[in-house]
Parts: structure tokens; C-alpha cells; sequence
């Protein structure tokens, strides 16, 4: 087997579409984009009590996102998962 016919050892990291790249992490109530598609939320206990955790899909790129509804961080909000 030559080197181009192995397999990677890790598979690489999907760039984000320009959408994605647009989206402000880590900042409460910044918005999304009109192609991330709503999944299942969950609750994460913090030290001031629950928070609803939303994960998202994009339709264009496959990046996997959360999104933390918490009024009493101002640095919660979007993040990349992974």
C-alpha cells in the first residue's frame, strides 16, 4: 500500500461554512443562523441552579453546536461541540 491509499490515523476537522464561522461564541444572546437545526436539550446543573443546554446541527456544514440559555453567565451561549 502506498501513502495515499492509508487511511488517516484521525479524521480531519470540517471547516465551518461561512455561516458558522459568523456565529459569536461564548456570548449570551447572540444569534445563530437560519441553517442550524434544532436537536435535543438537556439539563446541566451550575452552582446557581439548572440550565437548559440545546444542541444544533448545521444543515450546510455538519457542525455540531450547544447552546447554553443561562441568565446569570454573560460568557454562555454558543459553542462548537468537539
Amino acid at each position: 500500500m502506498t501513502q495515499d491509499q492509508n487511511p488517516p490515523a484521525e479524521s480531519p476537522k470540517r471547516a465551518l461554512c461561512e455561516s458558522c464561522a459568523g456565529v459569536q461564541q461564548n456570548w449570551r444572546r447572540a444569534p445563530g443562523h437560519a441553517e442550524l437545526v434544532q436537536g435535543v436539550n438537556r439539563k446541566e446543573p451550575r452552582p446557581h441552579g439548572q440550565v437548559t443546554v440545546t444542541r444544533y446541527c448545521c444543515d450546510r456544514c455538519g457542525t455540531v453546536w450547544d447552546y447554553e440559555n443561562n441568565k446569570v453567565n454573560l460568557h454562555a451561549g454558543w459553542s462548537v461541540v468537539g
